[in-house]
């Protein structure tokens, strides 16, 4: 089966995975990362369940004047993420064609803007917050796809002198390329809200494609799936979480601004699933919560040299979620053994996450936490409350309980291996 999968689906995986646009959207993504975390956490502060703290705020600042700071970086944070989406996504993508990336940034963002509805006071709250995402994604592809084609005819070209200095040099070569790139999609506009009267193009879409999809995606069957693929894909030796991160991060950032609204109102925040929930609650210790194959190892495997040496060197990056140690060491890439555990253990912990989360046993993600969090606190605080911490800890113990067997019989096939190697010594 190894072989088969090896041969013809590994080579599909890896093109899939190293394919430039969601490579451009996978990195446009982490690029404003620490961005969603500072708002997170902003709304964190402004919103601690701790009576003290806010009491204690009010009697310094006045009643709700101090949340001002936290709704500030949240205006400057997740109510312009489409726009800052549709300037990284067409850097990222332009440099990989070798184009001038940040020429391309300026004409995706200026490109989505063409699409954007503007109110009373300047573009809506859904031009420039979450509610864009798809569209700005779908633009600044788009735009930058013509921007490259167009901006590598000499026809188009415009020369300066040459003791003009590089940055007006670029500009003026990136002036005809660009004035038709945007006037192209000014004009898409202008023929979709004429010709079809749909005057807000990105508030019409988000209702009736991007709103009901996020629905799709919060429910069980999509948390099973999005947690067997990476799973799946590192048994055999490729970066699943790279391959579906651009996916995860489209629904991530819509649902994490959502919930942090509802927290906000004093409401039930509605999307379970997103990247927090995953971080809390199933990539503990990396892809497969192998935080809990390192307990299994110390627990069981101790006279196992190998596996009790690529244990010791794991643990403080497992502590951490980063396991590459544990994959490439042990290994667990095309491992008969531990790839059933690794690909069980995140399917059960997600189960059982979404459906403690569901009954309203413990609060939903609603914290974007660095992912480098390590488990337990993660859960504590992408939950904002005890409880999720709490989770993660019995979530740790079942997937120890789920990892033991195997741990085990590669113990006793590692002890068969080394009487044979005895034997015919």
């Amino acid at each position: 089966m190894f072989k088969f999968l090896e041969e013809k689906f590994v080579p599909v995986a890896a093109r899939i995975g190293s394919q430039r646009h969601l490579v451009a959207i996978r990195d446009g993504f982490i690029a404003i990362m620490p961005l969603t975390i500072v708002g997170s956490l902003a709304v964190l502060m402004n919103n601690l369940p701790i009576d003290f703290y806010k009491n204690t705020l009010n009697s310094i600042f006045g009643e709700g004047v101090w949340t001002q700071w936290g709704g500030n970086i949240w205006g400057a944070t997740f109510f312009v993420l489409s726009l800052l989406l549709s300037f990284t996504i067409s850097y990222n993508l332009a440099k990989s064609y070798g184009k001038d990336g940040l020429s391309a940034a300026v004409i995706g963002f200026s490109s989505y803007l063409t699409f954007g509805t503007i109110g009373e006071s300047g573009f809506t709250g859904s031009t420039t917050g979450t509610a864009g995402i798809f569209i700005a994604i779908i633009i600044s592809l788009l735009s930058t796809e013509v921007f490259c084609r167009l901006s590598g005819s000499s026809k188009l070209l415009i020369k300066m002198p040459a003791g003009v200095p590089p940055a007006v040099s670029k500009s003026f070569a990136a002036l005809l390329p660009a004035m038709i790139t945007i006037g192209l999609f000014a004009l898409v506009r202008t023929i979709i809200s004429a010709g079809f009267d749909i005057p807000d193009i990105i508030g019409s879409f988000y209702s009736a494609i991007q709103e009901p999809f996020m629905g799709l995606t919060n429910s069980w069957v999509a948390a099973l799936i999005l947690a067997f693929i990476p799973a799946f894909l590192w048994t055999l030796g490729v970066h699943g979480a790279n391959i579906i991160e651009p996916f995860m991060q489209t629904i991530n950032a819509d649902a994490v601004a959502k919930n942090l609204q509802a927290l906000e109102a004093g409401q039930a925040a509605p999307y379970i699933i997103n990247k927090p929930f995953f971080d809390a609650f199933v990539n503990m210790g990396g892809s497969g919560t192998t935080i809990a194959l390192i307990i299994a190892i110390f627990i069981f495997a101790r006279k196992n040299k190998q596996y009790k040496t690529v244990g010791n060197l794991s643990a403080a990056p497992g502590l951490f979620n980063i396991n590459e140690p544990l994959l490439f060491g042990l290994p667990i890439v095309l491992n008969p053994i531990l790839f059933i555990p690794f690909i069980l253990t995140p399917m059960v912990n997600v189960s059982i996450a979404y459906f403690v989360t569901k009954f309203g046993w413990v609060p939903a993600a609603t914290i974007q936490v660095p992912w480098t969090t390590p488990p337990i606190i993660n859960g504590l605080l992408a939950t904002n409350s005890w409880q999720g911490a709490v989770l993660s800890g019995v979530l740790i113990v079942v997937a120890v309980l789920i990892y033991l067997p195997f741990v085990m019989m590669a113990n006793r096939m590692a002890k068969v291996e080394v009487s044979k190697e005895n034997a015919q010594e």
